[in-house]
């Protein structure tokens, strides 16, 4: 037996049927909510799980946090110490040779070129890896990582964050001795020797930020501010 999607009122006129139009209705319910909550994660915030090892003890395996994207949608430069999130760099790693201590900034290939392209990977984010790490230099600061310690300016720099007896080293290939380019930040791993971050990639574009941690809502004993 036939469906007619269309009425016909008194005058001949075509006009939804009822129960069309009502499954209409909820389809663009639907759709706004999400369009609305895309908008939300990308523009405001979202949760996230911790996935990396990175940033024991400060951040656990499987923690959830609230992360603020607001930051990203008035691109606001992160302060010293707070924890990021941002686009993995596509090159991990630089060859000797390929060090560029005059422009050490995080090498990002292959992005889309078309608007659709741009919405799965950038509003979807799918194909899309990110890192979580803490800011430790800003735009326009001399980085120098040397004895095992951290210093900004010439000065070393205070890490209470940091687990009793943590090194902080470059392998035999980094960026160990730079100036911090303009509108990018120099960002590590509280887990030093098990964080992939910007000794080994370079410094992290503005644009290439995600996001900040607000946050932690899971587990419930540990909920609030994330230092």
């Amino acid at each position: 037996m036939g469906y007619n999607i269309l009425d016909f009122n008194n005058e001949g006129e075509r006009k939804l049927n009822p129960k069309t139009k009502e499954i209409l209705e909820w389809v663009y319910c639907i759709i706004i909510a999400v369009v609305l909550a895309l908008l939300f994660r990308y523009y405001i915030g979202t949760p996230t799980i911790v996935q990396q090892v990175s940033m024991k003890p400060t951040l656990e395996e499987n923690q959830r946090l609230w992360l603020n994207r607001w930051t990203r949608t008035t691109h606001t430069m992160p302060e010293r110490g707070q924890i990021i999130t941002f686009e993995a760099p596509t090159k991990k790693s630089f060859s000797s040779a390929e060090i560029d201590t005059v422009e050490p900034i995080a090498v990002y290939e292959n992005e889309p070129s078309n608007i659709f392209g741009k919405f799965v990977k950038y509003v979807l984010e799918i194909g899309k890896d990110s890192y979580i790490k803490r800011v430790i230099a800003l735009p326009g600061e001399h980085v120098e990582i040397k004895e095992g310690k951290v210093f900004i300016n010439g000065e070393e720099l205070d890490e209470p964050y940091l687990q009793s007896g943590v090194v902080t080293d470059v392998g035999e290939v980094g960026f160990s001795d730079f100036v911090v380019p303009e509108n990018t930040v120099f960002a590590m791993g509280d887990n030093r020797t098990h964080s992939t971050d910007c000794r080994e990639f370079g410094c992290i574009p503005l644009e290439k930020i995600e996001s900040t941690v607000a946050i932690r809502i899971w587990p419930l004993n540990l909920w609030g501010k994330v230092d």
